[in-house]
């Protein structure tokens, strides 16, 4: 029996959702990613778990709602969640004295590069997916390639977010395309385990 590489998916939530919005892509927002990734695995290849990893949007009660409303969606399919830290700073123009506030997502980078170091230390998988253009996550890719000899690290670039240091460190990487997104998307309704229904954002059409 053929032996198939194990796969554990790591998603950086915001890169995925900024990459698509600066690229125009708001039809896209409504993504299933456990359907992209079904539709990306080789047929030797086994998907272990999908963790995605995001903050919690505060001082917006519409965000919230519709980032509670996907993350619910994402979990009638199985990927873990992991939170990290939102905090709303604040900016200000150097020449007008304007200040505005700047969200800041905190801890994302690191609770990424923790799970893939402590999943290649307990074996849990042959192959990391890798699904963002962070070079915060240079070092712990170049730490499991070090480490792990049988273990590799593959990127996936979400819209607008390609990275030639980031690409340079892994064993392969990729552009997720416009029509890989538009062809993994969420049906409008989407039913919990409980019975209820999520709907799509009306501002994702």
């Amino acid at each position: 029996m053929e032996i198939k590489e194990r796969v554990i998916v790591y998603v950086d939530g915001f890169n995925l959702y900024f990459g698509m919005k600066e690229a125009g892509f708001d039809n896209c927002k409504w993504l299933n990613i456990r359907s992209l990734i079904d539709d990306l695995l080789k047929p030797t290849q086994e998907l272990v778990t999908i963790k995605y990893f995001t903050s919690r949007v505060s001082n917006n009660p519409d965000k919230q709602k519709r980032q509670s409303t996907y993350i619910e969606a994402l979990e009638t399919t199985g990927i873990k969640v992991i939170y990290g830290h939102y905090q709303m700073n604040k900016a200000e123009c150097k020449r007008c004295g304007h200040v505005w506030p700047s969200p800041n997502e905190k801890m994302t980078d690191v609770n990424i590069a923790t799970n893939m170091i402590v999943d290649a230390y307990k074996d849990s998988f042959d192959m990391a997916l890798l699904i963002s253009g962070d070079s915060d996550l240079v070092p712990p890719i170049k730490i499991i390639h070090e480490n792990f000899k049988t273990k590799r690290v593959m990127v996936m670039f979400p819209p607008k977010r390609h990275n030639t240091t980031v690409s340079a460190s892994a064993k392969g990487s990729l552009m997720i395309g416009r029509k890989k997104l538009l062809d993994n998307q969420f049906a409008d309704k989407v039913e919990k385990a409980n019975g209820f229904m999520l709907l799509k954002p009306k501002e994702w059409d």
